[in-house]
């Protein structure tokens, strides 16, 4: 029997380049439900942009996913639209009122927020936690929290 991504997930995946975690990040985008939250949990250069590259893919956007540091979040239109946040300098939750991010979220959408613990009570009860960290060797290792 396949173990589906989020079973392997929750038990940690590690992977050695940028590019197999675009990959997982892809598999995920293709298997979560419209209207998800994820959170990426982890500092800073542990691949959050990375991962939400992959993510991007599997969402079916065209064209690249960068990280939206200076414009705080960007839209990426594809089969599932991906919200991209970059929380790192929101100064409180409330600020995120202000960005009118419900605007943007025209189903079916997914929205990724890098440094979610910024944000942590605006956050819905649902949305997935990721953590993201660095091992050695150098490699990359992503959990999905339970």
């Amino acid at each position: 029997m396949a173990t589906s991504i989020f079973d392997r997930l929750r038990a940690g995946v590690t992977t050695t380049t940028a590019e197999e975690t675009r990959s997982l990040a892809a598999e995920l985008g293709a298997a979560l439900p419209a209207d998800s939250v994820l959170a990426l949990h982890g500092d800073l250069g542990v691949g959050k942009t990375t991962f939400v590259q992959g993510l991007g893919r599997g969402l079916g956007v065209a064209g690249n996913v960068t990280s939206p540091t200076f414009n705080i979040f960007t839209l990426h239109r594809g089969k599932i639209n991906l919200l991209h946040l970059d929380a790192y300098r929101l100064e409180s939750p409330r600020e995120i009122e202000s960005l009118l991010l419900e605007d943007f979220m025209e189903p079916p959408w997914c929205l990724a927020v890098e440094w979610p613990e910024k944000v942590a009570t605006w956050l819905p009860a649902h949305a997935l936690h990721l953590d993201l960290s660095i091992r050695p060797g150098p490699a990359h290792h992503v959990r999905l929290r339970t």
